[in-house]
């Protein structure tokens, strides 16, 4: 996200990246957890320490906010519980934004076009993962039923491929 927003981020120096821990990914494998203490800065990577994309560190320490983050994932969580988190999160009184720009794992995307698309979609999202680096955009949707538990659903029709698809 740092990198694929340096000139929006470098025009715009009050604007920050939210760090959402619902969004981390969908599974328990060693390079999915995160490293990054509760609500601490990110420190670049020796590899993001010496690219020429942007000044990682500096986008890190000046416009990452991590007031939500909460280190890695609870134990007592798993993947289904985080992406109604998220959607819950998205649809709450603290997001104004009209359009909302997320970043993550490609997993984390998979499993939410199967669970959020509808039951009886076809969407090559279901089956396939978003390539890295890819961009596409959506329109998500959320009935709140008579039980006042809210339902949310990815419009099908409204999938749209902005860069790279998916493989």
């Amino acid at each position: 996200m740092a990198g694929g927003f340096k000139t929006r981020l470098a025009r715009r120096p009050q604007e920050k990246i939210l760090v959402v821990p619902s969004l981390q990914e969908i599974s328990r494998n060693p390079d999915t957890l995160s490293i990054t203490p509760a609500h601490m800065s990110i420190q670049a990577s020796w590899i993001a320490k010496t690219s020429t994309i942007c000044n990682f560190q500096s986008t890190f320490t000046n416009q990452v906010d991590m007031s939500l983050h909460l280190g890695n994932k609870p134990i007592g969580t798993n993947g289904l519980k985080r992406m109604r988190e998220f959607c819950n999160f998205v649809f709450s009184s603290s997001v104004k934004e009209e359009y909302v720009i997320v970043g993550g794992h490609s997993i984390w995307f998979r499993s939410f076009f199967r669970t959020f698309l509808p039951y009886k979609s076809d969407h090559v999202g279901k089956t396939k993962k978003v390539v890295n680096c890819g961009v596409v955009a959506f329109t998500l949707l959320k009935v709140v039923r008579k039980s006042g538990q809210p339902t949310y659903m990815i419009d099908p029709n409204s999938v749209d491929v902005v860069y790279g698809g998916f493989d």
